[in-house]
């Protein structure tokens, strides 16, 4: 009986895990479907000329490529904050709907994906309108009648396709979460920056070993021992976590023959996870975005120099053909800024301390020491605040070294990346190994009380 309910399990997991290969490769796939009237010379031309950033990571070079899922979810990642954000008072109906429990938190994911789409229309309308005027009427097929005679009805065609694009993509994360394995929506970025890795490898061989000028095997080795050290630096951050000790009151006496009555809270010591570094990425990288695509002159003094600055990490001049990257000190700040604000925002969010002490007290249960109520409302406060602190400062460290040896070392700018992408691959595959344990241990309870 064991037996088969161990092959049941082994069976529910492959099936889990085909279905999410399987979802996974379709998004691929869709990666290099490139939208209607788009000329083909100008896709090439552009993934050199244009600075998508982490927008292109995220949907795995689909944006640079023009393709039908150009936008990935990154529209459902601002919508994402932005209803979190209405959570918070601003909106009475969003704050109660947060409270009613899984009924509301699908109303509130409805919301979101209505705002998610409309801000996908937005955001590629902006797209093709952009990266048209930046070509001068290049980015399109101009043999097309269709093209010549209608402009304004062929971006709102192309809007519309991406849109049903980021719409497809929301579909695909569903099917994840709901018949595969882990979260729908980071399963696509994990997907989507991992199809970006071998390019980053790529560029690095290229530059610190076949080009003869710029050859350095020791700084690529170097370079490949950091990143191994982060990410083992991260595996044992996404582990750690501090216990709140709480003991129950009223315990009947035969409980203490059953061992101790104490027990613990843990807290992670990163609890808003790889959010707000997908937060801040994202909001950094619509701003240059946009600048890549309008064409905005970027010279020192213009608006468009001083947008670069505030929103973006780096800079890069080329001279007699060589390319020197300097760190933005603002651009690297409002980083660093966004992503423990974002940290501070989903831990407390996530962790309510009032909530929390409400149910250790209906529970019986208190912590040592503390008296229940406000005071251990207090206490956990503060509890979360200095561990948020420390998971704050991790991940600034982690975002921001790639940058700063992309700059020491002369690294290729694909490299400033590695240290946002290696969160939120490594805390992705932490959260889904957790998950696919649960689910075996839930299986196993199951035939456990059959």
């Amino acid at each position: 009986m064991a037996t088969s309910k161990t092959s049941s399990t082994a069976k529910k997991i492959i099936i889990m895990l085909l279905v999410t290969f399987g979802l996974l490769i379709v998004y691929r796939l869709g990666a290099f479907v490139t939208l209607p009237f788009i000329n083909p010379d100008i896709i090439f031309k552009s993934t050199t000329d244009l600075n998508f950033g982490f927008l292109d990571v995220f949907s795995g070079g689909a944006l640079s490529n023009f393709s039908i899922l150009c936008l990935g979810i990154s529209p459902y990642i601002t919508a994402s904050i932005v209803i979190q954000l209405l959570q918070m008072d601003i909106v009475p109906r969003f704050k109660e709907l947060a409270e009613e429990g899984e009924e509301g938190r699908k109303k509130l994911n409805q919301y979101t994906r209505y705002i998610a789409l409309g801000l996908a229309f937005v955001q590629s309308l902006t797209l093709v309108i952009g990266i048209n005027i930046n070509y001068n009427g290049a980015y399109f097929l101009a043999d097309l009648d269709f093209v010549s005679s209608y402009p304004a009805l062929l971006y709102i065609y192309l809007a519309i396709v991406a849109t049903a694009g980021t719409a497809f993509c929301l579909w695909l994360a569903e099917l994840i979460t709901a018949h595969g394995l882990g979260n729908g929506s980071s399963m696509l970025i994990v997907a989507g920056i991992l199809a970006t890795f071998p390019q980053m490898f790529s560029d690095l061989i290229k530059q610190l070993i076949t080009t003869e000028a710029t050859r350095n095997i020791w700084v690529f080795v170097a370079v490949v021992v950091i990143l191994i050290l982060i990410i083992v630096f991260i595996v044992f951050m996404e582990g750690a976590e501090r216990k709140i000790p709480i003991q129950y009151a009223n315990r009947p006496a035969a409980a203490s023959f059953q061992g101790k009555s104490d027990s613990n809270i843990p807290i992670k010591l990163n609890s808003a996870s790889v959010i707000p570094v997908i937060f801040a990425s994202t909001l950094l990288s619509l701003p240059t975005t946009i600048i890549s695509l309008t064409g905005m002159s970027t010279s020192k003094g213009t608006a468009g120099y001083w947008l670069m600055q505030i929103f973006s990490t780096t800079s890069s001049n080329t001279v007699d053909g060589v390319t020197n990257v300097s760190i933005n000190a603002i651009g690297l700040a409002v980083y660093i800024i966004l992503i423990v604000i974002f940290s501070f925002f989903y831990s407390f969010l996530q962790l309510n301390p009032e909530q929390m002490a409400d149910n250790l007290q209906k529970q019986n249960a208190y912590v040592p020491g503390v008296r229940p109520g406000e005071e251990t409302t207090g206490y956990i406060s503060r509890v979360l605040f200095k561990i948020t602190v420390l998971g704050a400062t991790y991940l600034s460290i982690v975002a921001i070294l790639p940058i700063v040896m992309t700059v020491i070392f002369n690294l290729p700018s694909s490299a400033q990346i590695g240290g946002t992408s290696l969160i939120i691959v490594v805390g992705v595959a932490i959260e889904t190994w957790k998950q696919l344990k649960q689910t075996k241990q839930e299986k196993q309870y199951r035939g456990f009380i059959e």
